[in-house]
């Protein structure tokens, strides 16, 4: 946290410099996943008007590089989307506790960009943070986070497991060695929730989809663990089909995403990404009164919706107006599905030097 208090000529070089110099590791590796695990939302208050004035030049653009920085991550938002994953996530991890045979996993479908991966992470850092705290200082590995490998084999999925945990194969490794091998690290290290992403990847209407289902199938037998997939339309993918796909679909429990509506919720996610910006001239409030607009420009994505106002915030550090409005909302260029579904709107350019 910065302190408002600070004197101009006391104040350090750099004040967060975890902020600017670290970058995130991959969430499919165990220590990236740790490292989320273990992440706090990042506290940053404004310097005041004084303070501000009396920094030098080269201060300054610390204080503006590392309030880009938490821009660049900003907050989580819990949407009732992320509340149900998470309640539903926990329900059947109960319900699995002692089971023996045909445990139920749930499966987490909707469009792309409607927090899908964000939901089934928050699953896991929730039961990880509540698994480490009912049993401290044990070397436990609760949970385990890959992403389907695009048309993948056996093989493949097997070292997608094996990379998390960091375990090293000689390359002529077959898959079942992999396989085994894995199942007893995490059965020794009490791993009791598997999540993996991107499903759609996994057809079963295709030979490889049949193997590597198979595959999967192995580890869903052999791992006391609640298994929680995520994937884009997954009931259209080809993921329930055959025989494979009826006995899937039997077994587990079925959460879509979708667009949010322009109604109160929407304008609750908007309003906590305002009163989390750290912009010095921006008037609050005046996003959540282009709710509407904002709902036009990301059809309703939370994925596009935070991409526009960190952007928009960014930009406004680095153009000095301190402010995020809806000129600088009209310039920005998001991802392509939310500006190609987007009503056109004519954009003011700016002078090279602006």
């Amino acid at each position: 946290m910065v302190n408002a208090d600070m004197a101009p000529d006391t104040a350090p070089d750099s004040v967060f410099p975890e902020l600017v110099e670290s970058r995130r590791g991959s969430t499919t590796t165990l220590t990236g996943w740790r490292e989320f695990v273990a992440g706090e939302p990042i506290r940053f208050d404004l310097l005041d008007q004084d303070t501000l004035a009396g920094l030098t030049p080269a201060r300054r653009a610390v204080y503006d590089e590392q309030r880009v920085a938490y821009h660049s991550e900003l907050i989580v938002v819990e949407t009732s989307a992320v509340r149900n994953v998470i309640h539903q996530g926990r329900l059947l991890s109960l319900l699995n506790q002692r089971e023996i045979s045909a445990r139920r996993s749930l499966i987490v479908s909707g469009p792309g960009a409607t927090g899908k991966t964000t939901a089934i992470k928050m699953l896991g850092k929730t039961h990880e943070t509540r698994t480490r705290l009912r049993h401290p200082g044990q070397e436990r590995i609760p949970v385990v986070y890959i992403t389907a490998p695009p048309k993948g084999s056996p093989l493949r999925l097997a070292t997608e497991f094996a990379n998390f945990l960091g375990l090293d194969f000689h390359t002529r490794a077959n898959a079942s060695k992999i396989a085994e091998a894995v199942c007893e690290v995490m059965v020794a290290c009490r791993t009791d929730l598997i999540i993996v992403d991107e499903i759609h990847n996994l057809n079963l209407a295709t030979r490889a989809g049949e193997d590597l289902s198979d595959h999967l199938k192995y580890f869903t037998e052999h791992l006391p663990a609640t298994f929680v997939y995520a994937g884009i339309h997954v009931e259209s993918s080809g993921l329930f089909t055959g025989i494979r796909g009826k006995q899937l679909s039997g077994r587990s429990v079925l959460l879509n995403t979708s667009p949010f509506p322009c109604a109160e919720e929407w304008t609750s996610l908007i309003a906590a990404l305002e009163m989390s910006l750290r912009l010095h001239q921006h008037v609050p409030g005046t996003l959540i009164r282009q709710a509407k607009y904002l709902h036009q420009r990301t059809g309703g994505s939370i994925s596009s919706l935070s991409q526009l106002v960190r952007q928009a915030a960014i930009s406004a550090i680095l153009l000095e107006t301190e402010a995020v409005t809806r000129d600088l909302l009209d310039e920005m260029v998001i991802d392509h599905a939310a500006e190609s579904a987007a009503p056109s709107r004519p954009r003011r350019k700016r002078s090279a030097g602006a």
